[in-house]
């Protein structure tokens, strides 16, 4: 049970220290919906999320409203698209009608995000997969609400580096289309390793095939309450610091199942987990390299950021942990360069750039997130950056990510504006060196020898 001083402290949190509920995420399953014809198929993808959903935006607004606690944002994610348009799209354009749907769909209910446009493709593609990867550019110019994620990569299966070939064509069309818009598009799109089943963020979200027919998910973040308890213990040990982080990361967490536990209540819909992530915004004081710096760094960036980011990442894990038995998601911090003040700084001043944002990746919740680099960057570089990604994650056994917008028309030194929880990021520069000959073979880099576990 909660007591009264935690929920003291808790209200401390949501008015000095930025804590929000960022997300209730809920998953639901559409493999029921399959069939041989597309327009049945988006009927009953229709009724289906107005069924378990209708009330999910409403609710959370009510729930925050009764606990003094903000949430966010309010979002659904679906069975990977790829599963259930399998037996009915007989074309990209097919792919598009039912991603249509989706966002119509989402748009009545009154959601933020869905999530779930998306294919599993870790091991090889069915030509269902590749229709509905290659009708993504033109999904993601035509919706506002949709998210779009494709997993090429896992530790059991190895890349599929065909998949990661045609991804970096996909990446480059998609911010053609979105052009008009500084590449928005490539902001709803992501590229990922070893993606979990019950993840409730964007762009990454979808309804694993393990899942019940319908769950909520609750995503927690507080940079700003992790910053503003190190700010109290400046200059102590190691162990204090970790003990301070863990404590805290221990409360958020306790927000967050209270929020999701009446969720799932009020809703009628099983409880799932909690992803405690330290996800930022570009607000003053809800940063991640904030507290990079609080810890001892002059700038994120700086020698010592990928030991600092660790530490960070590992207390932030056993606190979650200590506070409910159902963390999962991607739970840790993120490190998205536009959606983080000290982010953008650190690259606008010389600190942080792509290579040491890839160290980083080695250690954080995530990946490479929401970096804006050159819009002439070619096909084959951003095939590269997401191999070199996938690789990280294959080999480490972790998430790892690719959200990068190649911004049509803008260059080194341009800066790109976003708005709302997306930010701003400067264009920031890519090796100049090509990986043409490396991407254009076919097949797949096999699965490490630690996968063999049987």
């Amino acid at each position: 049970m909660i007591n009264m001083k935690e929920v003291f402290e808790t209200n401390a949190m949501v008015e000095k220290e930025n804590l929000d509920v960022r997300t209730i995420t809920m998953g639901i399953s559409l493999l029921d919906c399959a069939g041989g014809d597309v327009d049945t198929v988006c009927k009953k993808i229709a009724e289906k999320i107005k069924r378990y959903a209708g009330n999910l935006a409403g609710t959370a607004e009510g729930i925050a409203r009764e606990f003094g606690i903000p949430i966010v944002n309010k979002r659904v994610s679906v069975t990977p698209i790829a599963l259930v348009g399998a037996s009915c799209c007989k074309s990209p354009a097919d792919y598009l009608k039912i991603a249509l749907t989706l966002d119509r769909t989402a748009s009545e209910i009154g959601i933020n995000f869905l999530g779930g446009f998306s294919a599993i493709v870790s091991k090889g593609m069915t030509e269902s997969d590749r229709m509905m990867i290659e009708s993504i550019p033109e999904v993601l110019a035509q919706t506002q609400i949709i998210c779009s994620s494709v997993n090429v990569g896992s530790t059991k299966t190895g890349i599929n580096m065909d998949a990661v070939r045609l991804m970096g064509h996909i990446v480059k069309e998609t911010a053609v289309k979105t052009a008009d818009r500084d590449s928005f598009g490539c902001a709803k799109l992501v590229v990922l390793c070893n993606a979990p089943d019950d993840n409730p963020f964007m762009a990454g979200a979808f309804h694993g095939v393990t899942e019940a027919d319908a769950i909520i998910n609750v995503g927690v973040s507080g940079p700003g309450v992790v910053k503003y308890a190190l700010e109290k213990v400046h200059g102590k040990s190691f162990e204090v610091l970790c003990e301070t982080i863990k404590k805290t990361a221990f409360k958020i967490t306790r927000v967050g199942q209270a929020v999701a536990q009446e969720a799932s209540r009020r809703l009628g819909v099983p409880f799932g987990i909690i992803d405690l992530s330290l996800a930022p915004t570009p607000a003053i004081g809800d940063s991640v390299a904030d507290i990079l710096q609080e810890i001892g760094l002059e700038k994120a960036g700086a020698p010592g950021t990928t030991a600092a980011l660790a530490l960070l990442n590992d207390q932030v894990k056993k606190g979650g942990v200590m506070a409910s038995s159902y963390v999962g998601g991607l739970s840790g911090a993120f490190i998205p360069v536009s959606e983080d003040q000290g982010m953008i700084e650190a690259a606008e001043c010389g600190a942080l750039c792509i290579e040491k944002l890839e160290a980083m990746t080695c250690v954080c919740s995530v990946g490479l997130d929401m970096i804006a680099i050159p819009g002439d960057t070619p096909d084959s570089t951003i095939s590269g950056i997401i191999a070199d990604e996938a690789a990280i994650g294959m080999v480490n056994q972790k998430t790892t990510a690719v959200r990068i917008i190649p911004v049509i028309g803008k260059g080194v030194g341009d800066t790109v504006e976003f708005g709302g929880l997306l930010g701003h990021a400067p264009i920031m520069p890519v090796n100049r060196f090509g990986c043409e000959e490396f991407i254009s073979r076919e097949g797949r880099i096999p699965a490490p020898i630690h996968s063999f576990k049987n």
